[in-house]
């Protein structure tokens, strides 16, 4: 039997914030979400990709070169990829003496990333920590997810998936059955507006986040709160009412917009959505909190 594989591009050891304690968190690259907010655009293409480290670039066109497909072009401003070209063979990344190219998203087997989650055994458990699957979209390689947290589980490491929801039920079965906690994101209620931010429908996602109710998986509640695109009152009001109806006992945790991921537009070529949006405000926070914390739940604003 062939060894299951996933798509990953990065593994963030003594990650803080992917769920309880010290954690290790698995980031998987695909997503069929497009949000305008999204701070990690190379996890949307579910296949790997050259990315361009601008401040480390010499401008030497040794890349240009070694691009059989002749995709890369040397400018005033650093190098053009055309990404239409580009075969993603990975020969301009091997040319790069000074690693400003790099290739990002490589398949590997559930023991290839086991065997670097199991390093920091020990501080999950002095912490209460585990292993947390992110993306890009978990719900996407579903059959990935459940292999390595059976593998974790089977060694008692707790796991954490962490889903936009938007998937079949099938894969939503799949992730559950292997999953010790779930941390769901909701980006907005209102279908137009979840298509007109996100590229889809709410419609699986809603699904999906009753289906993890009923089978019982504790469930965190995750809100991106982005100024102008879902932080209204009206937005909050009806986010909250569901999810007290839905899972009085989720804890909500609202995740305040920022521009950490802009520089990574940049090394992928393309214009970050929103320049001009800033970070909520302390008192917007606030409100939002209360707002949420008014249908009975407890409610956190995450740094």
């Amino acid at each position: 039997m062939s060894a299951v594989e996933g798509m990953v591009f990065n593994i963030q050891r003594y990650s803080i914030d992917d769920g309880p304690g010290v954690r290790t968190t698995v980031f998987l690259k695909g997503c069929p979400l497009s949000c305008i907010w999204c701070s990690n655009p190379e996890s949307l293409d579910p296949l790997p990709e050259v990315t361009w480290r601008y401040t480390s670039c010499r401008r030497c066109g040794t890349c240009v070169a070694a691009c059989p497909e002749g995709a890369i072009t040397l400018t005033d401003d650093g190098i053009l990829i055309d990404r239409n070209g580009c075969s993603r063979c990975g020969s301009c990344v091997a040319a790069c003496l000074p690693g400003a190219l790099a290739l990002s998203g490589r398949k590997m087997t559930v023991e290839e990333v086991w065997s670097v989650v199991k390093r920091d055994r020990d501080y999950y458990e002095v912490s209460g920590g585990g292993v947390t699957c992110s993306g890009g979209e978990v719900l996407g390689q579903p059959e990935f997810v459940a292999a390595l947290f059976r593998r974790c589980r089977a060694e008692g490491i707790h796991t954490c998936a962490d889903t936009s929801g938007w998937g079949s039920p099938e894969a939503m079965e799949t992730v559950l059955r292997e999953s010790d906690l779930v941390y769901f994101d909701l980006k907005h209620l209102d279908p137009a507006e979840h298509r007109k931010l996100c590229g889809r429908s709410n419609g699986p996602i809603l699904r999906n986040l009753e289906l993890t109710v009923a089978r019982g998986v504790p469930l965190v509640v995750r809100l991106p709160l982005v100024p102008g695109c879902n932080d209204t009152d009206e937005n909050l009001a009806a986010t909250g009412a569901l999810v007290a109806r839905l899972a009085a006992g989720a804890e909500v945790h609202l995740l305040p917009y920022h521009h950490y991921g802009e520089s990574k537009y940049r090394m992928l070529g393309k214009e970050y959505p929103l320049p001009e949006v800033e970070s909520p405000a302390p008192e917007a926070l606030e409100r939002a909190k209360t707002i949420i914390e008014s249908y009975g739940l407890k409610c956190d604003i995450k740094k």
